[in-house]
Protein backbone atom coordinates (compact mmCIF):
# COMPACT_ATOMS: atom_id res chain seq x y z
CA UNK A 1 0.00 0.00 0.00
CA UNK A 2 1.39 3.39 -0.99
CA UNK A 3 1.11 6.44 1.25
CA UNK A 4 -0.10 9.24 -0.99
CA UNK A 5 -0.52 12.95 -0.54
CA UNK A 6 2.29 13.74 1.84
CA UNK A 7 3.29 17.37 2.12
CA UNK A 8 6.35 19.29 3.23
CA UNK A 9 5.54 22.69 4.71
CA UNK A 10 7.33 25.73 6.10
CA UNK A 11 5.87 27.95 8.81
CA UNK A 12 7.15 31.45 9.52
CA UNK A 13 7.07 32.26 13.23
CA UNK A 14 6.39 35.58 14.90
CA UNK A 15 10.13 35.98 15.52
CA UNK A 16 10.71 35.57 11.74
CA UNK A 17 12.33 32.14 12.12
CA UNK A 18 11.24 29.19 9.98
CA UNK A 19 9.97 25.74 10.95
CA UNK A 20 9.84 22.89 8.42
CA UNK A 21 7.69 19.80 8.85
CA UNK A 22 5.75 17.08 7.04
CA UNK A 23 2.10 16.06 7.21
CA UNK A 24 -0.64 14.30 5.30
CA UNK A 25 -3.12 17.06 6.27
CA UNK A 26 -1.33 20.41 6.42
CA UNK A 27 -4.36 22.40 7.62
CA UNK A 28 -4.94 20.02 10.55
CA UNK A 29 -1.24 20.04 11.44
CA UNK A 30 -1.02 23.85 11.21
CA UNK A 31 -4.08 24.15 13.49
CA UNK A 32 -2.35 21.83 15.99
CA UNK A 33 0.72 24.05 15.92
CA UNK A 34 -1.34 27.22 16.34
CA UNK A 35 -3.20 25.74 19.33
CA UNK A 36 0.13 25.62 21.21
CA UNK A 37 -1.13 22.44 22.89
CA UNK A 38 0.60 19.14 23.45
CA UNK A 39 0.44 18.25 19.73
CA UNK A 40 2.28 21.42 18.75
CA UNK A 41 5.96 21.17 17.91
CA UNK A 42 7.99 22.36 20.88
CA UNK A 43 9.96 24.74 18.67
CA UNK A 44 6.78 26.63 17.80
CA UNK A 45 5.50 27.09 21.34
CA UNK A 46 5.62 30.74 22.31
CA UNK A 47 6.49 31.87 18.77
CA UNK A 48 3.07 33.14 17.69
CA UNK A 49 1.76 34.36 15.33
CA UNK A 50 2.42 31.55 12.87
CA UNK A 51 2.03 31.83 9.11
CA UNK A 52 2.07 28.95 6.64
CA UNK A 53 4.36 30.20 3.86
CA UNK A 54 5.22 27.13 1.77
CA UNK A 55 3.75 23.73 0.94
CA UNK A 56 4.69 21.13 -1.63
CA UNK A 57 3.16 17.72 -2.28
CA UNK A 58 5.47 14.72 -2.60
CA UNK A 59 4.93 11.09 -3.58
CA UNK A 60 5.21 9.40 -0.18
CA UNK A 61 6.43 9.71 3.41
CA UNK A 62 10.01 8.78 2.56
CA UNK A 63 10.20 11.51 -0.09
CA UNK A 64 8.66 13.97 2.40
CA UNK A 65 11.27 13.12 5.04
CA UNK A 66 14.09 13.45 2.51
CA UNK A 67 12.87 16.83 1.26
CA UNK A 68 12.26 18.05 4.81
CA UNK A 69 15.86 17.17 5.68
CA UNK A 70 17.18 18.98 2.59
CA UNK A 71 15.19 22.11 3.43
CA UNK A 72 16.36 22.06 7.05
CA UNK A 73 19.96 22.00 5.80
CA UNK A 74 19.47 25.15 3.70
CA UNK A 75 20.69 28.50 4.98
CA UNK A 76 18.00 31.07 5.73
CA UNK A 77 18.64 32.95 2.47
CA UNK A 78 17.96 29.80 0.40
CA UNK A 79 14.78 29.06 2.39
CA UNK A 80 13.54 32.56 1.55
CA UNK A 81 14.30 31.93 -2.14
CA UNK A 82 12.41 28.63 -1.94
CA UNK A 83 9.39 30.34 -0.35
CA UNK A 84 9.42 33.07 -3.04
CA UNK A 85 9.58 30.43 -5.79
CA UNK A 86 13.07 31.49 -6.85
CA UNK A 87 14.64 28.14 -5.90
CA UNK A 88 13.54 24.67 -6.98
CA UNK A 89 14.78 21.61 -5.14
CA UNK A 90 15.18 18.41 -7.10
CA UNK A 91 12.52 16.20 -5.50
CA UNK A 92 13.52 12.87 -7.03
CA UNK A 93 15.12 10.44 -4.60
CA UNK A 94 18.88 10.12 -4.91
CA UNK A 95 18.64 6.69 -6.54
CA UNK A 96 16.50 8.11 -9.36
CA UNK A 97 19.48 10.05 -10.69
CA UNK A 98 21.91 7.12 -10.63
CA UNK A 99 22.66 5.30 -13.89
CA UNK A 100 20.95 1.91 -14.25
CA UNK A 101 22.77 -1.04 -12.75
CA UNK A 102 24.29 -3.41 -15.29
CA UNK A 103 25.69 -6.69 -13.92
CA UNK A 104 28.68 -7.28 -16.22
Amino acid sequence: MTDTHWFVYIIQCGDQSYYTGIAKDVKRRFDEHESQGRLSARYLRGRLPLQLVYTVEVTDRVAALQLEYRIKQLPRSKKIQLIKGELQLHRAPFWAILPPFSPD
